[in-house]
C-alpha cells in the first residue's frame, strides 16, 4: 500500500501543490493517468480543472472522478488517484452513496497510489471524527477508508499562549476525542505529510506533528520521524 497524505494543499504565499511537487512527483514516479476524486467541493469541474492544470506540468493526465459507471470505470483502469481537499463530510456521502467509497478502498489496498490533501487526508483515517469541517451534510456513517490504524488531524494548530480566544483549542477537542475513543490521532501540522511505502510510515515536510494518545502526554514528533509505531 503506497499513501501519501499531505495537510494542507497550498501553504501560505506559495501556488496550489506547489510545497509538496517534489515529494508528489516522486511518489507518483512512472503513474502517469491519475484519477482526481473532486467530491469535496461544490464547483466540481472547476476543481478538476485546477488539479489537471497543476499536474500537467508535470507530465501527469488529469480526469475527474464522475459518481457513476465512469467513475468506478476510471478507477479501475487508473494508474493513481489524488483525492482532493474541501469537505470532509461532503467527500465521504458522495463516496458513500455512489459505491465509490469501497471500490477506491479496494484499490488502494491492491497499490493503487493514493495521494490525499486535507480532507482526502482525513478519509484514509478509520473514520473522520477528528475532521475540522462543519457536518454541512450527514453521511451514512463516519467510517471512512480505514488504511491507517490511526486519526489525522489535518491544519493542525498549536495553542496561542498570546491568544485571548476563550474556546477550545484543537489540542482541546482531540483530548474529548480521546475521552470516547482509544484511536491514537496525529496533529499534521502546515506543510507536513505522511508517506506510506506498505510497512514503513514516515513523517515529511515542514513544521511536524503532534501526538495524541489516550492516558499519554501529547508529543513531539519532527519532520523525518517514523510513525510505524502507530501500525
Amino acid at each position: 500500500m503506497r499513501l501519501l497524505l499531505l495537510s494542507n494543499s497550498t501553504n501560505f504565499g506559495r501556488g496550489y501543490l506547489d510545497h509538496a511537487i517534489d515529494e508528489i512527483r516522486g511518489f507518483f514516479g512512472p503513474a502517469k493517468r491519475v484519477a482526481f476524486v473532486p467530491f469535496a467541493l461544490f464547483d466540481q469541474d472547476g476543481y478538476t480543472a485546477k488539479a489537471r492544470q497543476r499536474l500537467s506540468a508535470e507530465g501527469i493526465e488529469v480526469t475527474g472522478v464522475t459518481p457513476d459507471a465512469a467513475g468506478h470505470r476510471l478507477l479501475e483502469s487508473a494508474q493513481g488517484v489524488f483525492v482532493g481537499g474541501g469537505n470532509t463530510f461532503r467527500l465521504l456521502l458522495k463516496l458513500q452513496v455512489s459505491g465509490l467509497l469501497a471500490d477506491l478502498r479496494n484499490r488502494v489496498l491492491q497499490g493503487l497510489p493514493y495521494l490525499g490533501a486535507s480532507a482526502g487526508t482525513n478519509i484514509a483515517a478509520p473514520s473522520i471524527k477528528t475532521t475540522n469541517d462543519m457536518p454541512i451534510v450527514q453521511p451514512e456513517s463516519f467510517e471512512a477508508l480505514g488504511l491507517l490504524p490511526f486519526q489525522i488531524n489535518p491544519h493542525y494548530l498549536d495553542p496561542d499562549p498570546a491568544s485571548a480566544h476563550m474556546g477550545e483549542t484543537r489540542e482541546a477537542r482531540l483530548a474529548e476525542f480521546l475521552e470516547e475513543n482509544a484511536t491514537p490521532v496525529v496533529g499534521l501540522r502546515e506543510g507536513a505529510w505522511i508517506r506510506v511505502e506498505d510497512d514503513t510510515v514516515t513523517l515529511g515536510g515542514a513544521n511536524g506533528a503532534r501526538l495524541f494518545r489516550r492516558g499519554a502526554e501529547p508529543e513531539e514528533r519532527r519532520a523525518g520521524a517514523s510513525l510505524s509505531d502507530l501500525r
